[in-house]
């Protein structure tokens, strides 16, 4: 069987890795619309997390087998079009992941100084798409718009030490930025309470012990939770208790020597919803939120927040929406429910279309770590295993695969990138990292990479 997978980060890497290793003859052929490979690996993993890019050397593996060959720079639904694919290829996963984000949809959204986490963290991260971002870093008070594990990531870039980020990938544009900032505050806001924030206690905690950056937490938005959550599940229960510590903790002497020498501070903010973000008197920055005042109806993460007609005013001069990331159709041809912002499916098979499959943020919606899209990866794989198994993938007419592929793209015009030329592009990275004591320099234009590889 010949098959193919449409993206190249976690969920494409996954599924691929999965089908190669319970089926011996099936050949995977990954497309990628980037000259480079691992998706949100690459451009989504905070640079101060070395150690959740390991995955990056299994997914290696996996593009070095004989039986897997990596396409990059090659636009899926532009280049070549899904049905083009199915008729090259015995299946196709569908694996592109979320590649917008989600709008907050009120009044100032535009506004200078206004940016979506996720541009934000592909600026950081060498996204090319946002390597142009420039984000306004001379004001003192940052607001971030959700209680995620992006939105703490950001406020640590934000605050981070500058020589705890010269040690990391982090590219140099931003590193420069960064260096001339003059945010010093970073509020994280949320709609809903303490109970029902979205990030995990590990980030939490790393945000708590950033060197030279204190967390202002207040006690009241705590009070009456230890009981709340002594039922409530382990990690949700760690996590408040977390909160809970850190908001009453007292200052001794020591930490106030450590305050004086702390000139930068971050607080979570909850049941605020914003409004408005209100512009300068030019009419062209923002200058801060409106947000209305929550209450909560029901428990747990079911909760609503529901306005109570109070509004407050929070001044700011750098807003970040992280309100979460949103996939987006691919071609016409794949069917595709934009309310919920995923291909309809069953386990993976893509409702009323045969032969065609999706895994991943696509899928599921763009929610979880890197170990949920492995699990849901694999039960995708699994779904494609069991049709080859039974016959409603019908082998036994033979598909041309990349054959057919190639000349579609060569009439296009377009020059796939293959994985030994992503391993040049990665060994000049690495080269340049190196001399400046570094991981790795990310090259952040896509036409560099090409030049480098002699496309």
């Amino acid at each position: 069987p010949r098959l193919c997978v449409v993206g190249s980060g976690p969920a494409g890497f996954y599924t691929a890795q999965h089908i190669l290793k319970h089926h011996g003859g099936a050949q995977v052929d990954i497309y990628e619309k980037l000259p480079v490979p691992f998706g949100l690996v690459r451009f989504g993993v905070a640079p101060d997390h070395p150690e959740v890019k390991n995955v990056i050397n299994a997914f290696t593996q996996t593009a070095r087998s004989e039986r897997c060959a990596y396409y990059g720079n090659v636009t899926v639904g532009r280049d070549v079009t899904v049905a083009e694919l199915q008729q090259a290829y015995h299946a196709v996963v569908l694996s592109y992941g979320a590649e917008d984000n989600r709008v907050l949809g009120i009044p100032g959204e535009n506004l200078s100084g206004v940016y979506s986490a996720r541009a934000f963290v592909g600026w950081y991260n060498g996204l090319p798409e946002n390597r142009d971002l420039k984000p306004d870093l001379s004001c003192e008070t940052a607001l971030i718009l959700g209680h995620g594990n992006v939105a703490l990531d950001i406020a640590r870039i934000l605050l981070s030490p500058l020589g705890l980020l010269r040690k990391t990938d982090i590219t140099d544009g931003s590193l420069a930025a960064l260096a001339c900032s003059k945010v010093k505050r970073v509020w994280l806001v949320g709609r809903r309470g303490p109970l029902q924030v979205a990030f995990t206690i590990k980030e939490l905690r790393e945000m708590v012990n950033l060197p030279g950056a204190r967390p202002v937490l207040d006690p009241a938005d705590f009070t009456g939770l230890e009981n709340a959550v002594k039922d409530a599940p382990r990690p949700r229960k760690r996590l408040t208790e977390l909160m809970i510590k850190t908001a009453l903790e007292k200052p001794g002497e020591k930490t106030m020597e450590a305050e004086a020498a702390a000139p930068r501070e971050w607080g979570l903010k909850f049941q605020r919803s914003p409004q408005e973000i209100l512009p300068t008197a030019d009419g062209r920055r923002a200058r801060g939120v409106r947000m209305a005042l929550t209450r909560l109806e029901g428990s747990g993460d079911s909760a609503k927040a529901i306005p109570t007609g109070d509004v407050e005013e929070l001044e700011c001069g750098l807003v970040l929406s992280s309100i979460g990331y949103r996939s987006l159709p691919l071609d016409p041809a794949v069917p595709f429910d934009t309310q919920r912002g995923v291909i309809p499916n069953s386990s993976g098979r893509v409702e009323g279309v045969p032969g065609l499959y999706c895994s991943g943020w696509v899928k599921r919606g763009p929610t979880g770590v890197i170990i949920t899209t492995m699990n849901d990866s694999f039960d995708t794989a699994q779904s494609v295993l069991e049709d080859l198994q039974v016959g409603v993938l019908d082998v036994s007419t033979s598909r041309e695969g990349f054959g057919a592929v190639e000349s579609i793209l060569r009439s296009r015009g377009v020059r796939p990138v293959s994985f030994s030329d992503w391993e040049k592009i990665d060994a000049a990275e690495v080269a340049r990292g190196k001399a400046a004591g570094k991981p790795r320099e990310k090259i952040v234009d896509p036409q560099e990479m090409l030049r480098l590889i002699g496309h």
